[in-house]
């Protein structure tokens, strides 16, 4: 029995002993998998979400605002800004805190949209957005706008209403050089032009405010705050200068209106020896401040005549056409402009010298082409010069100069003045012309022929500017280009652009042979309404068809009118293109380039050159009729005051009979042409009232200036370097009609000739 009873005893011992290992070791795995889930728990928090959990405990902690870099500034080549960064003040809100406080956000919404002229509904909506901490209600506010938000903050007690330090784009001269300057995005990002091709450099680094906040979501004021300072944009200096881009401008858009031009106009003044764009002009144009808004009266009336349901797209579509450079973005067919190239091959190749002569009968035939190809004079030029021929700007003689030099060598220099590629000019979404596949050209005298005189293929503007440089300047091509340096904000520069050209397309002496033939073309030939009195001035006009515009209603289609000028012809210091698309055909003048361009592009000669310091050189003839000052003789006697006016240059007539001279017209040191009338007053009052400018538009020379100075006023005479006086008219004047001025008063008249034809 008590064996028994030790038995049992000694097996409940051990089963008491193997439950308490069991239990043990239970709890030891129990203990070992609950450290090993808290340590791979601890490693996914610390470790794995180590940056997000920061990223969440610092959001909760603190307050970040970003503060824009102040976009560097961009300069014209004459020191002029054309855009800046000024401070402004970025407002947004914070939809979380306003839920919070249970701020009146009816009131909030009020204020703000009646202060900064945003939609109240919108600023509603935003308010709505409880969980978000940052809603922009509008960027870029000025001072006064944001001093009247911080107004309403401080007397209401609002929180959640935030301003930020930011800089706004301003463009000081409005429309000037629009294209090429371009403009920003709401978001300050380059939208077009310089500002979006050369975005990078002009946006900076942007900076950043830390602040601490409590659980409420407030700012700590002075406890924590960390300020990084942000990197303001380099600045760009451009090639434009201010005083030609306005001359250009003015020039085209007086073009523009004179003669009806449907579709525009176009321009570009480049400096000849370097590639440098001073001046580069589309018609139509926009304000750089306001850039979606419509400016020009026919994209104005385009949109108002749009289907209710299209209006939207129709803005998009002419908003694009005003942003749109025609000078890089848009090819056409350069006419008779062209013929500079063919003439430069020509001689570098030898198949033409200056003894060469063409008999031109008004039209020719090419084999292979059924219909003759006419000269802009029917009825033919005759036996001519080479000379001639390019101061007639004859087709035919063209026509067989470019037969003469073959298909392979023309194809070949084609590519060489750079028409085959872009030319890489720093402008954005620059096209390249269309030209005749290679093979096809070979073996097509046809093409070849059209070709020659400007024809049937298409070029950029800056394309054909560029390469009638090179073939002016030496021979040598130089990629166009628009900055010439960009600045740090320190001022230093840190890229300036290499002149280096990019090769010689025909030889020096070539160049100088070409200069001399197109000095023919303004005196006396197709271009004489380009003439300026006291400049040697070369160029070329041109009158190109517009392929597919002849219709029932409109037999002989649309044309575009240009003209390329090159001064002085002798050392070439500018090219300047002048291009009009589709002038109207009932204004009255022969529609041409010689007639139309040409007189634009002498205007801009007469006011261009002498702005560069380009001195005039006048011959005896011009001499006479130079700009010259008047001396004063008032005091002097009558014989006296003659003598005086007589050496320089100026003829006189009296009025009275004392023997001193008591008064004049024009005063002394009036800037009147030499070959102005001087009246003197010996004793008899001069008047005092003001003269009214006669109209002496469409009037000869002679009918002009006789009616000008029965009016009491002198005439100036700019353009035409040739003519019979049955074909030399007045196109414009300087002052317009039956305005009042001053007794005396010069006012400027633009002659042409109206036989021009090309």
């Amino acid at each position: 029995m008590a064996n028994h009873r030790d038995r049992t005893e000694t097996s409940i011992k051990r089963a008491t002993q193997v439950l308490k290992r069991r239990t043990l070791i239970l709890a030891a795995f129990l203990g070992v998998a609950a450290f090993v889930a808290l340590a791979g728990r601890l490693y996914y928090l610390q470790i794995i979400c180590h940056e997000e959990l920061q990223e969440r405990a610092v959001g909760q902690q603190t307050r970040s605002s970003t503060i824009t870099a102040s976009r560097g500034t961009i300069f014209s080549s004459d020191g002029e800004t054309l855009a800046i960064s000024a401070s402004a003040e970025t407002i947004f809100i914070s939809p979380h805190e306003i839920e919070e406080t249970e701020a009146d956000k009816e009131l909030i919404a009020d204020t703000l949209a009646r202060i900064l002229d945003v939609d109240r509904d919108t600023i509603r909506e935003k308010e709505d957005k409880v969980e978000s901490y940052y809603q922009v209600v509008r960027p870029r506010v000025e001072k006064e706008l944001a001093d009247q938000v911080r107004e309403f903050i401080n007397e209401n007690k609002i929180r959640g209403i935030y301003l930020v330090p930011d800089s706004k784009r301003y463009y000081p001269f409005g429309s000037l050089a629009c294209q090429v300057v371009g403009f920003v995005r709401d978001d300050n990002v380059g939208a077009y032009g310089i500002e979006a091709l050369y975005d990078e450099e002009l946006q900076g680094t942007a900076g950043l405010v830390v602040t601490e906040k409590n659980a409420r979501g407030e700012d700590v004021l002075y406890k924590y705050e960390q300020y990084y300072d942000a990197q303001d944009g380099d600045s760009l200096v451009l090639t434009v200068d201010t005083n030609i881009q306005h001359f250009l401008e003015q020039g085209l858009a007086d073009a523009v209106k004179k003669f009806g031009v449907k579709n525009g106009a176009m321009g570009i003044v480049m400096n000849a020896k370097t590639g440098a764009v001073l001046a580069m002009v589309s018609l139509p144009d926009y304000d750089l401040n306001a850039p979606r808004t419509l400016y020009d009266e026919h994209l104005t009336a385009q949109l108002e005549s749009a289907p209710e349901e299209e209006r939207n797209s129709t803005l998009a579509d002419l908003q694009r056409l005003q942003w749109r450079n025609k000078a890089v973005n848009d090819t056409y067919e350069p006419g008779s402009t062209f013929k500079i190239i063919t003439l430069s091959i020509a001689l570098e190749e030898g198949v033409i010298s200056e003894s060469s002569t063409f008999n031109c009968v008004g039209k020719t035939y090419v084999s292979g082409w059924e219909k003759p190809m006419w000269c802009s004079k029917h009825s033919g030029h005759g036996h001519q010069t080479l000379a001639e021929a390019v101061a007639h700007s004859c087709n035919p003689a063209f026509i067989q100069i470019g037969l003469d030099i073959g298909t392979e060598k023309f194809y070949d220099y084609v590519g060489d003045y750079g028409f085959l590629e872009a030319t890489g000019i720093d402008l954005q979404g620059e096209q390249k012309g269309i030209f005749f596949d290679e093979k096809n050209f070979n073996s097509n005298v046809v093409s070849l022929a059209s070709a020659a005189f400007g024809q049937t293929f298409t070029v950029t503007p800056v394309a054909l500017v560029t390469a009638i440089s090179a073939a002016v300047n030496g021979g040598y091509l130089h990629q166009p280009y628009i900055v010439e340096q960009v600045l740090d904000s320190e001022g230093a520069v840190v890229y300036q652009h290499d002149n280096t050209p990019v090769r010689q397309v025909i030889s020096e002496e070539t160049s100088e042979r070409v200069c001399a033939l197109l000095e023919g073309v303004v005196d006396g030939g197709t271009g004489k309404n380009a003439y300026v009195a006291g400049y040697r001035i070369g160029g070329k006009t041109g009158t190109a068809d517009k392929t597919g515009t002849k219709t029932d209603a409109n037999p002989q289609g649309d044309v575009v009118v240009s003209f390329v000028g090159i001064a002085p012809i002798d050392d070439p210091e500018i090219v300047l293109l002048v291009a009009l698309d589709t002038p109207s055909r009932n204004t009255g003048y022969y529609v041409s380039g010689g007639n139309m361009a040409a007189p634009t592009a002498g205007t801009l000669m007469s006011q261009i050159l002498p702005y560069l310091g380009i001195e005039p050189n006048y011959s005896g003839d011009e001499l006479a009729s130079a700009d010259t000052n008047v001396p004063n003789c008032v005091g002097l006697s009558a014989a006296a005051a003659k003598e005086r006016l007589a050496e320089s240059g100026f003829a006189c007539r009296t009025v009275g009979s004392a023997e001193t001279v008591t008064d004049q017209t024009p005063v002394g040191g009036s800037i009147v042409p030499g070959n102005a009338e001087i009246i003197l007053y010996l004793g008899a009052e001069k008047s005092r009232e003001q003269c009214t400018v006669p109209n002496v538009v469409g009037k000869t020379a002679e009918q002009a200036n006789r009616e000008l100075t029965n009016a009491g006023l002198i005439m100036k005479v700019m353009g035409t370097s040739g003519g019979s006086s049955s074909s030399v008219y007045v196109m414009s004047q300087s002052i317009a009609k039956d305005q009042k001025v001053d007794a005396g008063t010069v006012v400027s008249v633009q002659l042409t000739d109206t036989s021009v034809t090309d």
